[in-house]
């Protein structure tokens, strides 16, 4: 099971670099082409960066403006961070520190119409996603028509125009050869986990050289494989029906090959890709209990819509917004926890959030390195006697002597108010303290409809 608060959290700054201008036609692909594949809200996350990385402030920003702008909880802007990662529209670096932990989104530029046609994965992909009507409206639009075919090039070479000199570079500013490029083309896929090994050991070195298999074939041969759900095995046959006259191979062959193999040996209907699912800090099998639908809820609710949604829908002050804001990206607390604090104060202070009894549980918290709603939530009920003594010590009467008062100075104390000793007065009348809270919690659970009832 994986904890988002060890990916990332709120308060995680990040810089964002943006390698190269984007242009008008590449936002339409970006919409046109990837939006189907990993849906509105991940392409929602490049467009902010791209639009942020275009006039990129000095200072860092935070994962909570985005949470903001997308109106996102932490878990979804990590889930569509995650896709434009898996498909090629952003790469990530993270660094960790002593304290804290920073990102660097790097904004890859989308694949142009052809080589994203010619891509066995995307192209199928897109397919099974938009229907042959739509996909062959995109290849109108994008993909050149076939007249250019009567065209012959007639570009010269860089060796037909230029000559090598005797000048050398200096150590320093020459480019390491064997440095990975940074500029990233395509999605990233790890073809290597396929058994070339047993795929050439069932193939004839006079029919099928090893020549032939270049790295662009092997890549196509792995990616055709995965599409289709094809053993090595499966594979060497549909070599040998992609080769053509001359014993080449081309990559529209091999696709072709392994199109026609998969529909007489497995299906008519072409495959599909759907996206793996994340695990998460809660339990998805089995029915859930009360308590597990509230953590659920306060894992992946913004503080804002909490407080809002426990106010029965109404606007919550800005001082409450204000606070929950501070707790996350000042003092680094994950969402999920900020929203448990939320929820226990204002359901042991008759709806209130006293800013100072807030700060004294979420100073708790911290040092206690609480994580996780669940965790919170425990914490809370084993140490709920504790937290009513904090609540209730400032309405404790003041001895009148002077070094209470000298120590003091010129502080501003808080004036308990009268709804505070009548709200402890009710509970002195209850036989339990822990009884009251859990009635006040399943009021809290019907307002937002989790009640079992």
């Amino acid at each position: 099971m994986i904890h988002l608060y060890k990916e990332l959290q709120p308060a995680d700054p990040f810089d964002i670099r943006l390698p190269h201008a984007l242009s008008t036609q590449e936002r339409q692909l970006v919409t046109l082409f990837y939006q189907p594949l990993i849906g509105a809200e991940p392409i929602s996350l490049y467009l902010t960066l791209w639009a942020e990385a275009e006039e990129m402030p000095k200072q860092q920003m935070t994962h909570y403006y985005l949470m903001n702008v997308l109106g996102l909880p932490i878990g979804k802007v990590f889930e569509a961070r995650i896709a434009l990662e898996a498909i090629g529209l952003l790469r990530t670096w993270k660094k960790e520190d002593a304290d804290q932990r920073s990102f660097l989104y790097e904004l890859i530029r989308p694949l142009d119409a052809d080589s994203f046609m010619k891509d066995p994965l995307l192209s199928m992909f897109l397919f099974s996603k938009i229907g042959e009507q739509a996909y062959r409206k995109l290849r109108q639009r994008f993909i050149p028509s076939a007249r250019d075919a009567e065209f012959k090039e007639v570009s010269r070479a860089f060796i037909d125009v230029f000559k090598p000199v005797s000048t050398k570079i200096p150590d320093e500013l020459q480019v390491d050869a064997n440095r990975k490029d940074t500029q990233q083309k395509v999605y990233p896929f790890y073809f290597d986990q396929f058994d070339f090994d047993l795929l050439q050991a069932g193939l004839s070195e006079q029919l099928v050289p090893a020549s032939l298999l270049t790295f662009e074939v092997r890549e196509s041969i792995a990616k055709l494989a995965f599409l289709y759900r094809l053993t090595a095995l499966d594979m060497q046959k549909v070599v040998i029906l992609a080769l053509d006259d001359d014993l080449g191979i081309s990559l529209e062959r091999l696709r072709k090959a392994a199109a026609d193999f998969y529909k007489l040996t497995v299906s008519k209907e072409p495959p599909k890709l759907a996206r793996v699912s994340e695990p998460s800090s809660i339990e998805e099998s089995g029915q859930k209990t009360k308590d597990q639908e509230l953590q659920q809820y306060l894992e992946t609710t913004p503080p804002v819509q909490v407080l809002r949604d426990i106010n029965n829908g109404k606007e919550p002050l800005q001082t409450s917004v204000k606070l929950a804001e501070s707790l996350i990206v000042q003092h680094g607390m994950p969402v999920g926890v900020v929203n448990a604090l939320l929820e226990y104060v204002m359901l042991t202070t008759d709806m209130k959030l006293p800013k100072k009894y807030v700060e004294t549980i979420a100073d708790h918290w911290v040092r206690k390195n609480i994580q996780t709603a669940k965790e919170a939530m425990e914490l809370a009920r084993q140490e709920h006697d504790k937290y009513t003594t904090w609540k209730n010590k400032p309405q404790t009467p003041r001895k009148s002597n002077q070094s209470a008062r000298g120590r003091s100075g010129n502080q501003r104390e808080e004036k308990v108010p009268e709804w505070f000793y009548k709200r402890n007065e009710q509970q002195e009348e209850n036989t339990s303290s822990t009884i009251d809270f859990e009635q006040e919690r399943q009021k809290i659970l019907e307002m937002l409809g989790k009640s079992d009832k």
